[in-house]
């Protein structure tokens, strides 16, 4: 049978301006090296930032409750001129805070 995915809590915020800036720093380069650089890429990297600066600043330490934050509030975002919509840009900050952590985001592993 197969086992549930355990949830990832991140450590309490300390810092979630700090945090959020790390984040739209790491988001945005992100952004331009994944495909070209467009000028919208600024405005999704704040836009989600905000986003998980807000979150965190009410006390969410689940990944996937980020997520999730995320994914809803970014619906909102015009995506019109982008390559990205709120999924990818939800799983990229996913993959980047499991990077900061040291959870290798492969694979499940």
């Amino acid at each position: 049978m197969t086992e549930p995915i355990p949830s990832i809590t991140l450590p309490p915020a300390n810092n979630p301006l700090l945090e959020g800036e790390w984040l739209q720093e790491r988001l945005l380069r992100w952004l331009d090296t994944e495909f070209i650089p467009e000028a919208i890429n600024k405005k999704i990297a704040q836009r989600a930032a905000q986003i998980f600066v807000r979150q965190r600043m009410e006390g969410e330490n689940d990944l996937g409750s980020l997520v999730i934050a995320i994914v809803t509030e970014m619906q909102a975002f015009d995506f019109s001129k982008s390559f990205y919509g709120e999924f990818a840009i939800a799983n990229a900050v996913s993959d980047l805070l499991l990077e900061s952590l040291g959870i290798d985001h492969c694979c499940g592993q």
